[in-house]
Formats: structure tokens, sequence, C-alpha cells
């Protein structure tokens, strides 16, 4: 026997819907609130052809231009195959170029080509609206409480 997973939009109304002992379970609500921030996201992004990641990977390469590859890795907290392999997806479209780097000549430096850049400018104004359709949620007092507990988890 499963459990029966109750839509995102359905625990607005929480009173009428009843998940019985789930509603208690802050990682359950957690898990809901990801899903439905994911799939706004992907929608958000589906002409862009970009993941979450890949986009992260981007920005933090504008950010600091020769930035490690190592240290994308590690700020972004992802593992070192699938930092490499985020990278080489962006460097075979054109979004990135290596080079070794000028302070150590053992790591790889990341730069963002012209293209790179555009798929950027792209992507910052999807993530714009997806922030806009997920802060409308919320008044600013809230956004910053949500975003300080939010902060006590990952941190």
């Amino acid at each position: 026997m499963g459990i029966r997973v109750v839509p995102a939009a359905a625990l607005n109304h929480a009173s009428d819907e009843k998940i019985g002992a789930l509603t208690d379970i802050v990682g359950f609500h957690i898990r809901l609130a990801h899903v439905a921030v994911y799939r706004h996201f992907t929608e958000t992004f589906s002409d862009l052809g970009l993941t979450q990641k890949q986009v992260s990977v981007l920005w933090l390469v504008d950010d600091r231009p020769g930035i490690a590859q190592i240290d994308v890795g590690q700020h972004l907290q992802m593992d070192r195959a699938t930092t490499m392999t985020i990278v080489n997806r962006l460097q075979a479209r054109e979004y990135i170029r290596r080079e070794r780097s000028e302070i150590d000549g053992r790591k790889q430096a990341l730069y963002l080509t012209d293209d790179g850049r555009m798929a950027l400018d792209k992507a910052k104004t999807c993530i714009s609206q997806h922030e806009a359709w997920l802060k409308g949620r919320f008044t600013p007092a809230e956004i910053e409480k949500l975003v300080e507990m939010l902060s006590r988890i990952h941190e």
C-alpha cells in the first residue's frame, strides 16, 4: 500500500483535504514546495534548454571570470563528476570556455563566451519571471523570513 500524495495546490485547502499525519511533517511540505517550484522553473525555462544547475554555473562563471572548475563545484555544492558533466555540456554548446589557470596550472579556469553571456541574459529574464511567480505568494516580510528559515536548513 503506497502513500497518496496530494498535489501542492490542494494543500491550500488543508482543512478541506485531509492528508492525515502528513499534515505535521515539515519535510513533506518542503518536498511539495520543491516540486511546485521545480515544475514552474522547468516550464519557464523550457525554451532555453538549460537546467537549474547549468544556469547556476553560467551565473557563477559570469560573476567570477576565471573561477576554477573545482571551485564552481564547491560553491554550488556539487560533486566533481556532476560539475565536470555540466561544464562539458556548457562547453559543447559553446557557452563556456576552459583555459589553464594562470594561478595554478593544474586547474581549469572557466570563462563565459559571447553565446554563454547571451544565454545567461535570457536565463536571467526567465529567472525574473519565475521569482515574480514565487514571490507573488508572499509579502516582502514573509519572503525575508522564508529565506532566513530556509537558510538554516541548507547552511
